[in-house]
């Protein structure tokens, strides 16, 4: 989510709503919103080969370690979301690194560190990760982090990447 009215915004959460309908937006309204780190689901609506949506709030980067606590927290509560509504897969963005200045790499390593612990967790379930970069610079450093982790953990290939959009 852009805020935690999940009322939509810009960047990816606009696209999200654009393309899932106003039917997204009635649902999020019965909401009552978000909080920073937590995270919320509802249907996917016009979002073709999707069950869900799950919305979750990054947080505003400052420079503290709650913030990195807060960024792992929104993972892990789409993570569990994401198994409690029993889903094969689930699709992050680069939470928090637009609008909300959390430095790219950081970011990243918080994601694939929280993701890998939880999957090391649930190793009896099934659930695909997906991390979808949309630059260039996101791809390359995700793509870099991922390597350092596949070469020191020993993790299946239910974490991905997706090429980046051009």
């Amino acid at each position: 989510a852009a805020n935690d009215s999940l009322l939509g915004g810009g960047e990816v959460d606009g696209a999200i709503h654009r393309a899932a309908g106003p039917d997204l937006l009635e649902e999020c309204r019965k909401l009552g919103g978000c909080q920073t780190g937590q995270a919320k689901i509802t249907k996917a609506y016009n979002i073709q080969n999707s069950d869900y949506i799950i919305h979750t709030v990054g947080p505003v980067y400052q420079g503290n370690k709650e913030e990195d606590d807060l960024l792992a927290s929104a993972y892990q509560k789409s993570l569990d979301l994401a198994l409690e509504h029993c889903c094969s897969s689930i699709a992050f963005p680069c939470i928090s690194t637009g609008t909300y200045r959390f430095p790219l790499e950081k970011a990243s390593q918080i994601a694939i560190k929280t993701v890998v612990d939880w999957l090391n967790r649930h190793s009896e379930d099934t659930l695909t990760v997906f991390f979808c970069c949309y630059t260039e610079r996101e791809y390359s450093v995700y793509q870099e982090i991922l390597s350092q982790w596949k070469n020191k953990n020993n993790f299946s290939e239910t974490l991905l990447i997706l090429e980046p959009r051009s």
